[in-house]
């Protein structure tokens, strides 16, 4: 049997026991592209915590990382929530603690905290708001200008949001994600001398988004053709632009989607080797045996879920 035959069969079988379980399956932009094709939800962060809320599934089978299904799960816990590998973790949801957390606001008691939704629940429990790349900066500007803000974990989202909404009184936690952190500015030059008519979308959470702000800035970068985008976003505008070749500056998974939308354009890695593991643990077969065994289903204390979903229903609602 080829491998598009298994393939194949493998998702006649996902189909029927999602029938059986009236369960609904979700995916994030950096999973992998046979993942992508069986999901009922594709999308980023915010939009996919946005379909958990209005589903009428009784199981939702969550094919992106921990701290995703965590977050349906809070939102859900009337429902069962599956992830399909328990290893899928999150670099950047480990790079704060939650103690680390509390040590921080009591430097700052009088701080709003703004999470980044790739946090832990417990994280997210401490926090006032949640935030995605897409609606981070209005999430930033919602608040009263006086009030002094602590945002984690990111610290290039972080350094993009306040650029972008000039408050001096916001405080960044110096945390990354490994991919998105290894986007340096010499790659994106590099792609950009063998591609000059490309536009160029860089993720804001990229190791390269606060050197492309100041670049583009200062003209380095052209002005008219340099987009800081999320990446349901970077989806969005490569739909509606009129250019057909685009260097993008995340997670490599994403230029599936791109090029199923747009087969007449032209999509180029600005470093190849941009390949987040944990998103690309999830396979066909463990979603198959999510479905038929139950497994492995991610729950969040009650206490705890109670005290994050507020933060969590903020994020959901701006932006």
């Amino acid at each position: 049997m080829s491998v598009i035959e298994m393939q194949s069969r493998l998702v006649e079988e996902i189909q029927e026991w999602k029938e059986k379980r009236n369960a609904i399956i979700l995916a994030h932009n950096y999973e992998l592209p046979e993942v992508q094709d069986i999901a009922d939800v594709l999308g980023d962060s915010l939009s996919l915590a946005r379909a958990t809320v209005n589903t009428s599934a009784d199981v939702i089978v969550f094919c992106g990382v921990h701290f995703m299904a965590e977050t349906a799960a809070i939102l859900n816990p009337e429902k069962t929530v599956l992830l399909p590998d328990l290893e899928a973790g999150c670099s950047l949801a480990d790079s704060i603690t939650v103690d680390q957390l509390r040590a921080w606001k009591a430097q700052h008691p009088s701080a709003v905290v703004v999470a980044y939704v790739n946090t832990t629940a417990e994280v997210k429990a401490e926090s006032d708001y949640c935030c995605t790349s897409s609606n981070a900066v209005d999430i930033v500007r919602s608040i009263p200008e006086d009030k002094e803000i602590l945002f984690l974990p990111d610290m290039f989202l972080g350094s993009f949001v306040k650029n972008e909404t000039g408050r001096d009184n916001m405080h960044i936690w110096m945390g990354e994600c490994h991919v998105h952190a290894g986007i340096a500015p010499h790659d994106v030059e590099d792609v950009l001398k063998q591609h000059p008519k490309a536009e160029l979308l860089v993720h804001p959470e990229c190791g390269c988004s606060t050197s492309s702000m100041y670049l583009k800035s200062e003209g380095v970068l052209p002005k008219d053709k340099t987009y800081i985008l999320s990446t349901g976003n970077m989806l969005k505008h490569s739909k509606n632009s009129m250019t057909d070749e685009f260097i993008v500056a995340t997670e490599v998974g994403i230029i599936h989607q791109m090029e199923k939308q747009n087969p007449e354009k032209r999509f180029v890695p600005a470093n190849p080797k941009a390949v987040c593991p944990y998103m690309k643990m999830i396979t066909l077969e463990k979603v198959l045996d999510a479905l038929k065994e139950n497994k492995h289903i991610i729950t969040v204390p009650s206490e705890t879920a109670k005290q994050a979903s507020l933060a969590i229903e903020r994020m959901i609602s701006i932006g």
